[in-house]
């Protein structure tokens, strides 16, 4: 009977302190795929601050979200850069080991980061200004989550809903093409090859909608993001047609001197699409640098270029 009754005690000040929080967020409150929830962010943010220059810098900027800080390392999207410095956006430095000197002197009302890569220096963070670091997820799941978090949720779904209509429009087409495609990524002295799948990296989820078939080394069914071929298994990527990005860093100044390597070692040679005139190298931009739906209609409209024109 003690032991019945300490249990209620002890539910009844869990549900009361959950309630007493609740009550005490003057904003948003947001419980579900972020770090350490639940979260108060404010109903509209006037200052906010983006540890992640990748995804999430894309997404705020399409949102129209008053960004006025991020990492400049690592963007690699020249129109996302022009953006940034137009803004005059506060360069914070590395996004792994941002400057939180500069982040505490600007004042934000709004942190945002991923769980990813920012956990560690979360206690940190977040006593600078309420911080949300988002879990990894889909592409169009994550957006939603920005879009929520900072109030854009309208704007999101109108955007949204061109991009659906596209790539509706483009499966549909795609039911008639007897067509496999391979991808790859040239690194210096690897290759890495995004695979179809749960877990797909968003633009070949994009490819995946688009009805966009891969060949079964390239597909899986569990949670694998990538493969890592040597020379031997590149013979793999026996698709009708390959798409490859050439991108050795950060910087793409080497991008063209890799490719010329990669291209003139007779292994590649001997892939089906290069052999038939079918390979064809894509914008590292909108493939490694995914940051939403300008993204999206990117790899659609290679989609289009590269694979509904093929005959």
């Amino acid at each position: 009977m003690v032991f019945v009754l300490r249990f209620c005690l002890t539910v009844m000040f869990l549900l009361a302190s959950l309630s007493l929080a609740s009550a005490a967020c003057q904003g948003r409150e947001i419980t579900e795929g972020v770090y350490n929830p639940p979260l108060c962010v404010p109903l509209e943010a006037k200052r906010i601050v983006t540890l992640d220059p990748l995804l999430t810098l894309g997404l705020l900027i399409e949102l129209k979200a008053p960004v006025v800080a991020t990492p400049y390392m690592a963007i690699q999207d020249e129109q996302v850069l022009d953006v940034v410095k137009q803004a005059n956006m506060v360069d914070l430095g590395n996004p792994r080991e941002p400057s939180l000197e500069r982040v505490a002197a600007l004042k934000p009302d709004l942190i945002i980061g991923s769980t990813e890569g920012h956990a560690a220096i979360y206690g940190t963070v977040s006593k600078i200004a309420p911080t949300v670091l988002l879990d990894h997820t889909d592409w169009k799941q994550y957006r939603q989550r920005v879009a929520e978090i900072t109030g854009r949720e309208r704007m999101a779904d109108e955007a949204l809903a061109g991009y659906e209509k596209r790539v509706a429009a483009i499966r549909e087409r795609m039911k008639d093409r007897d067509i496999t495609v391979s991808a790859v990524r040239f690194a210096p002295g690897r290759f890495v090859v995004f695979l179809d799948g749960p877990a797909a990296y968003a633009p070949f989820a994009v490819l995946h909608e688009a009805g966009v078939k891969r060949t079964a080394y390239e597909t899986v069914t569990d949670g694998t993001i990538v493969k890592r071929p040597d020379w031997e298994e590149l013979a793999n990527l026996d698709g009708d047609v390959l798409l490859y990005v050439s991108a050795s860093g950060f910087e793409s100044g080497p991008d063209d001197a890799l490719e010329k390597e990669v291209t003139g070692n007779p292994l590649w040679q001997l892939l089906p699409a290069v052999r038939n005139g079918r390979a064809h190298r894509v914008d590292r931009a909108a493939w490694q640098s995914f940051h939403g739906i300008a993204s999206a209609h990117r790899i659609l409209d290679d989609v289009e270029r590269y694979i509904l024109a093929d005959r």
